[in-house]
């Protein structure tokens, strides 16, 4: 590790927006592998703590530009401590981003993340108890809508050169989109 190297702890966010900026890539093959991977380590670290593990954001649509980030949405049993929950995360080598436990339980971390930027594999954890969450319902509605699928891609692309070190103003750009994508998948199911 560089000596000289600021943790990432004493950054501020304006710092680590510019360390860790939005990069889009193509879609990778590897990041379906990266998230079995993944899987498997957290299904064995964790045990009956969890009840699902679904991969979920753009590296999970096959032919989608993304960020090279495998998001990845752990369905924690509810009679779990959040306490251990968080612990066995962070012993898989997580660190946690935020946490909490009202209205519902949100544990949401990263790993892959160094004081000298990105690593090979990046992976973000968003640990819930079960239910039906819109980052899988949106996730299966770019799988089965191609046009809809692109049209994300060129919002994510005009997003990026905008806000390429501002996260939250990138995350916001893209807001209204995916939530009329989900209305949109949900009233086709009844």
């Amino acid at each position: 590790m560089d000596e000289t190297a600021k943790p990432l702890s004493e950054m501020t966010l304006e710092e680590l927006w510019q360390l860790f900026p939005i990069v889009l890539s193509e879609h990778n093959p590897a990041w379906k592998k990266y998230y079995e991977e993944e899987k498997a380590l957290l299904g064995k670290s964790f045990g009956r703590l969890l009840v699902r593990i679904e991969h979920i954001g753009s590296t999970a649509v096959e032919g989608l530009s993304a960020k090279p980030t495998v998001d990845i949405l752990p369905e924690a049993d509810p009679s779990a401590s959040p306490e251990a929950v968080r612990q066995t995360a962070e012993r898989c080598g997580y660190t946690v981003m935020s946490e909490k436990t009202a209205p519902e339980y949100r544990l949401d971390l990263c790993k892959g993340y160094t004081s000298r930027g990105f690593a090979d594999k990046v992976f973000h954890l968003h640990i819930r108890h079960p239910g039906d969450w819109d980052e899988i319902v949106f996730r299966d509605f770019l799988r089965r809508n191609p046009v809809k699928a692109q049209e994300y891609a060129r919002l994510k692309i005009d997003s990026q050169k905008r806000f390429e070190h501002n996260r939250d103003a990138y995350t916001e750009a893209k807001g209204d989109f995916i939530r009329a994508c989900v209305k949109e998948a949900r009233e086709e199911r009844g």
